[in-house]
């Protein structure tokens, strides 16, 4: 009997100990934190940029600011996963685009 005793206190102990080995460690977890945060930021400078740069559609060139918004929700998603993460379910594997210029089409005909 004692040795079945010890037999699950030693399971329950190991299950424990390597329940918490995949879990992001306290400080990494404040770090993530602010991530998000920063992430938050950069997409509300993203969204007030754009509105402001729309009255200005007579460049050339112009900044891909859908782009940019989809690569900050992927990043952000992928924190939160890290930190809160699914049992069992597949990582997805496409990578940022990372190229954020659009051209703008001429409105004068090429000759």
């Amino acid at each position: 009997m004692p040795t079945v005793f010890c037999r699950i206190c030693c399971l329950l102990v190991l299950t424990t100990l390597n329940s918490g080995s995949y879990a992001a460690s306290a400080l990494e977890q404040d770090q993530l934190s602010l991530i998000l945060q920063q992430l938050d930021t950069i997409e509300h400078l993203a969204t007030r940029a754009q509105i402001a740069s729309s009255a200005e559609s007579t460049e050339r060139y112009r900044f891909d600011y859908l782009r940019l918004t989809q690569d900050i929700q992927r990043i952000r998603l992928g924190v939160q996963d890290y930190l809160s993460p699914s049992r069992a379910q597949p990582r997805d594997p496409s990578e940022l685009v990372g190229d954020y210029r659009l051209d703008t089409p001429s409105s004068e005909p090429s000759p």
